[in-house]
């Protein structure tokens, strides 16, 4: 087993590494379970989400293996490079991977759980949120300022972006992070990460 947690959390390597190792008996399922599956486990005061990868295919388990960083390292490197350049995401707490002498097989991304009022979805699904052209327009504002630090999200989809509501005030963090590039980025790239944001036809 592979572990790298942050320094603030290696206190609680023993816990952490119980809720990996038991991690389908311990915790709450959490979200949508279709892909990859989502436990939230309570860390002393904390709520803590821990993201379990499928083993991937034949071909992916020699690259990840030997060539490739794995969606949990990527995950968690990623979260970091976002904090450093002031950009909301959930605190990265660790990754956990579980190869073999040839074969990458199972990883986990931890990272705390945070309480938020809406995904970027329920401003697409749902008009009578209130403020709801203010967020819109604080969300394009998000997005301009991700493209404009060189951050390329690959899944910016409605249901990637948390908003959290403090009076006129609006936050927004990504998740689902293991997709991302950091480099400038054109018109058109831009343009079409927008894109993939749209869920109604005009």
């Amino acid at each position: 087993m592979v572990a790298v947690l942050e320094n603030s959390y290696k206190a609680h390597k023993h816990t952490l590494d119980n809720f990996i190792v038991n991690y389908d008996t311990l915790g709450e399922p959490f979200g949508n379970q279709d892909r990859n599956s989502l436990r939230l486990f309570q860390l002393g005061d904390k709520i803590i989400n821990v993201k379990s990868f499928k083993v991937p295919n034949i071909f992916n388990q020699v690259a990840y293996r030997f060539f490739r960083k794995s969606k949990a390292q990527r995950s968690f490197e990623y979260a970091n490079k976002l904090i450093e350049l002031g950009i909301g995401t959930p605190q990265p707490i660790a990754y956990y991977e579980f190869p073999t002498v040839a074969l990458f097989k199972k990883s986990f991304y931890v990272s705390e759980q945070l309480e938020v009022d809406y995904t970027y979805r329920d401003l697409t699904r749902d008009f009578t949120i209130p403020k709801h052209e203010e967020m819109l327009r604080a969300f394009t504002k998000f997005t301009y300022t991700l493209h404009e630090n060189n951050i390329l999200f690959l899944d910016h989809s409605p249901g990637n972006t948390l908003i959290k509501v403090t009076g006129t005030t609006f936050d927004f963090y990504l998740v689902d992070l293991n997709r991302m590039e950091f480099k400038p980025l054109d018109f058109d790239t831009r343009l079409k990460n927008f894109a993939r944001l749209t869920v109604h036809k005009s």
